[in-house]
């Protein structure tokens, strides 16, 4: 009895420390696209020139996350889930330090590429931990708090940044990092993944493990693709909102700060409710389906709001962030999908390859927005991107309550 209840507090405390780095981990992701104007603008920027500078480092970040989704997910599989957790915790505090004193569109933009292969391991790493330490009925909460509590940092990136400097704002995020640092201290490694680590003679964070299979390499192209959209309303129609508040001929300049914090502020109420309309359904393919309609809705209703003001952007902002909030569900069905030799590399890498794909996103958004405008380039790559995802949805197979104490051969 004693040691049931010393696990459950060992659990307990496994998930609020993984919500607390998945806080930090989001408010140092989404700080650039909340003090963009302002931090670009002091360093010498010019007011035409923000967008193409600004989504060129926003770029250079979505690489490193793209690259470091890569090394922490293969690290996580051969050394384990908790180390990966303290090196990039580490790299990316440092890195978040060293942006405030950033004075050149590509000094900022190589620190952003080292802050995003660091802030590449946290939610990874911490999904994995926490589906594999939970019973398989109640993992969908665990995954739920931790996403919930983690997408508020986007708020806290945007409170700080509007009553402190640019640079104070990043100074935050790596002292917060640090601090999480300390608190890493007390947290364990999973069981299913010291069993594995036993049996030496099964390859472990072999990467390429996904490819040598067709079956296996759909499988994780499919859960890719289900979380494109998200990152889609999160990089483009939010963080350039000041440019689709002038086509949309708003009547007062629409701020991307005030924007992200309720859009996260809409996805974490909306992962709390996938989460639990996934354990009421018992179905996470069902609950991603509905806010991937959803989703498409919410879009169509924000290019089409002519003549909105501020608070009818922060309305639609808390829409469009509710009906993406499936997040902590799409890692969580990425993480059920695989054996736990190379589950952290899953886990680790798609929803950063989902990050990633902003970089062509954003290069076929700017090349539809010169030819036609903003408005119709979100139009088309919003019915592009929702197609693709529910096609790959509808080929993945249901996850929910699936034994994970199993290998990849």
């Amino acid at each position: 009895m004693e040691s049931q209840t010393a696990n459950n507090r060992n659990i307990i405390f496994l998930v609020i420390v993984a919500a607390l780095g998945y806080f930090v981990d989001i408010y140092d992701l989404v700080l650039f696209s909340v003090v963009r104007v302002k931090s670009l603008t002091e360093i010498g920027v010019s007011a035409s020139d923000l967008k193409e500078n600004g989504i060129f480092i926003i770029n250079m970040q979505m690489f490193g996350l793209l690259l470091g989704g890569l090394l922490w997910g293969i690290l996580g599989d051969k050394l384990g889930r908790i180390k990966v957790l303290f090196g990039s915790i580490l790299l990316y505090s440092l890195a978040n330090i060293a942006n405030g004193f950033a004075n050149s569109v590509n000094s900022y933009a190589i620190i952003r590429f080292i802050a995003g292969i660091g802030l590449a391991g946290e939610l990874g790493a911490g999904i994995t931990l926490v589906t594999e330490t939970m019973d398989k009925e109640k993992r969908g909460y665990g995954t739920m708090i931790v996403a919930g509590v983690g997408l508020l940092g986007a708020a806290a990136a945007t409170l700080i940044s509007e009553n402190f400097t640019w640079q104070t704002s990043y100074f935050v995020g790596g002292g917060m990092g640090i601090l999480l640092l300390l608190l890493r201290v007390g947290t364990f490694e999973s069981s299913m993944f010291k069993n594995a680590v036993k049996s030496s003679e099964v390859s472990k964070g072999n990467f390429f493990m996904l490819f040598s299979n067709k079956k296996r390499f759909l499988k994780y192209l499919y859960c890719i693709l289900i979380g494109i959209p998200l990152w889609f309303v999160v990089g483009i129609l939010v963080t350039l909102s000041p440019e689709f508040g002038k086509e949309l001929h708003s009547t007062e300049p629409l701020n991307a700060g005030t924007g992200i914090m309720f859009t996260y502020f809409g996805i974490a109420i909306g992962d709390v409710v996938t989460g639990l309309l996934a354990q009421v359904l018992k179905s996470r393919r069902k609950t991603v389906f509905i806010f991937h309609l959803l989703s498409a809705i919410s879009v169509i209703v924000y290019l089409t709001s002519y003549g909105l003001n501020g608070q009818t952007f922060i309305y639609l902002c808390l829409f469009m962030g509710f009906s993406v909030g499936y997040w902590a569900t799409f890692v969580t069905i990425a993480a059920e999908q695989f054996g736990t030799n190379i589950r952290a590399t899953v886990t680790t890498t798609a929803p950063n390859f989902v990050r990633g794909a902003l970089i062509p996103i954003n290069f076929l958004f700017l090349f539809l927005a010169k030819k036609y405008s903003n408005i119709t380039a979100g139009f088309i790559l919003m019915a592009i991107l929702t197609v693709i995802a529910v096609f790959a949805l509808s080929q993945l197979k249901e996850s929910f309550n699936k034994d994970l104490d199993y290998l990849e051969e």
